[in-house]
């Protein structure tokens, strides 16, 4: 696994006006479906935790993994300094500079990427996850365990069962149980995906987990690294 030091921000907007001025832009393209290929899919997964420091500067620590046939081919960890607090539908503001940079520093991109955040089901239907596959050219499906504004009846206490989550009256992503006797995860259409294809993907990636293993796995990593940077911190007194 590599590890970097996070460095610039470009192509992500800075403030919230011209982040919601992106998101309407992005939500009105319709770029060309994605769907998976026949044979091995390599599957990406990125996920983000934070911690504070002191003099109140929050760091964050970003991992990006890709999986092909259940095995982990690669991963990447980076860490830098946080420069917005989360608010509900501006999390590009927060996450998706570090994000960009650790799928990037992972190598050979993966066919499709998992994010931990939604995609059409936001208020201007562009969310962290369409934007960061936009920014990075690559078909991208939003996890997250529970919807932002879309709304829908849980699915059957099955594996697979999925029931729709509508916005506006429109379908942008699933319910989807990934295993039996475990609350649903929320699976977003995202940047070139559908619902369909969103359910799909995550469904052959769960390997017998709640969670899609390349997600799980980047949430490991990142954690990971953030107990790494507390552990130092406090044997040091930095």
């Amino acid at each position: 696994m590599s590890t970097q030091a996070s460095g610039s921000a470009a192509r992500w907007p800075e403030t919230p006006g011209a982040l919601e001025r992106e998101q309407a832009n992005l939500a009105r393209l319709a770029p060309a479906p994605w769907y998976p290929p026949d044979g091995p899919v390599a599957v990406g997964g990125c996920f983000m935790c934070f911690c504070c420091l002191e003099a109140g500067v929050e760091t964050g620590f970003a991992a990006a993994t890709v999986c092909r046939q259940g095995a982990l081919e690669a991963a990447a960890v980076v860490a830098g300094e946080v420069r917005a607090p989360y608010v509900a539908g501006l999390l590009a503001l927060r996450e998706g500079p570090l994000l960009e940079e650790a799928v990037r520093a992972v190598g050979e991109p993966p066919d499709v990427l998992l994010v931990n955040a939604t995609g059409r089901d936001h208020p201007r239907r562009a969310g962290l996850a369409l934007q960061l596959g936009a920014v990075l050219d690559l078909p991208t499906v939003g996890v997250t365990h529970r919807p932002l504004h879309a709304h829908g009846a849980w699915p059957d206490d099955e594996q697979g069962a999925a029931s729709p989550l509508v916005l506006g009256g429109a379908v942008v992503g699933c319910w989807l149980r990934t295993r039996a006797g475990a609350r649903p995860l929320a699976v977003h259409a995202a940047w070139r995906t559908d619902p369909q294809t969103a359910r799909q993907v995550v469904l052959a990636v769960l390997a017998g987990r709640r969670t899609p293993e390349p997600l799980r796995l980047a949430r490991t990593a990142a954690r990971a690294a953030r107990a790494g940077q507390e552990k130092r911190r406090r044997t040091t007194g930095q």
